[in-house]
């Protein structure tokens, strides 16, 4: 019996999401027996550079595709032309096709994949400002490489591509602003996640996931419980899985 498969596609914030209080570490203790959560995040990247990895991460062959995939870009994409990071900058429209491909690919992949669409969260100006000058002091630049303002039209973006595919999709950038203090709260360096910002997002993830019909406990669980297993013929217990 091959346990299913729930990827996670995206930047850094995907990529670390399987450190100590990142949210794909309470994600796949959810799924723990029933699905494999595949962590596939790259740090720096955007969506100009991640379509290069499409066909090496979903092949279009596979036999077992992903049930779920999650696609969370946009942070980067929305760096500003001008600034420090500016190489990661892709024009909004650009984005919008990207992740068009990216959702048209993973279809042909599987028509029944649940895909999820999560927006950057929202940005700090004042957090990335502190974070240059923890890092390069005196030096440190004094406009900020991003703004939540541009970072807000990715997000809006993302979700009118969402609502134009039919895919589910979580405004991360919305959600976090309806709590006060969410500069400090859910993001520690005005761009990366906190352990309360983790805590949204997988709290968000796991609702669209019940509502997609993936709930870890409707999930059949690979192998028996112990519990079911007879000491005496624990052949028995295995005979339908063979």
């Amino acid at each position: 019996m091959m346990r299913s498969k729930i990827v996670l596609f995206g930047d850094s914030i995907t990529e670390q999401s399987i450190r100590e209080n990142g949210w794909g570490v309470p994600l796949a203790n959810a799924y723990s027996r029933r699905a494999d959560i595949l962590v596939r995040g790259y740090g720096g990247y955007n969506t100009k550079w991640a379509m290069f990895l499409l066909d090496h991460l979903f092949p279009l062959d596979s036999t077992k595709p992903p049930i779920a995939t999650t696609i969370f870009f946009g942070a980067n994409d929305a760096a500003l032309l001008g600034r420090t990071s500016e190489r990661q900058h892709v024009p909004i429209e650009e984005f919008k096709e990207n992740l068009r491909k990216f959702v048209r690919h993973l279809k042909e992949c599987s028509p029944t994949m649940v895909i999820v669409l999560i927006t950057p969260p929202p940005l700090s100006e004042e957090g990335r400002l502190a974070y240059a000058r923890s890092v390069n002091g005196e030096n440190a630049t004094k406009i900020p490489e991003r703004t939540n303002e541009v970072t807000g039209q990715y997000a809006n973006a993302c979700v009118e591509v969402a609502k134009e595919m039919g895919v589910w999709y979580i405004n991360l950038w919305s959600k976090m602003q309806e709590t006060d203090g969410w500069q400090t709260k859910f993001l520690r360096d005005g761009l990366h996640l906190t352990t309360e910002g983790n805590a949204v997002v997988y709290e968000e993830l796991i609702k669209v996931f019940d509502e997609a019909g993936l709930s870890a406990v409707n999930m059949p669980m690979d192998f028996p419980h112990h519990s079911k297993i007879d000491s005496k013929h624990p052949e028995r217990a295995f005979q339908q899985h063979v």
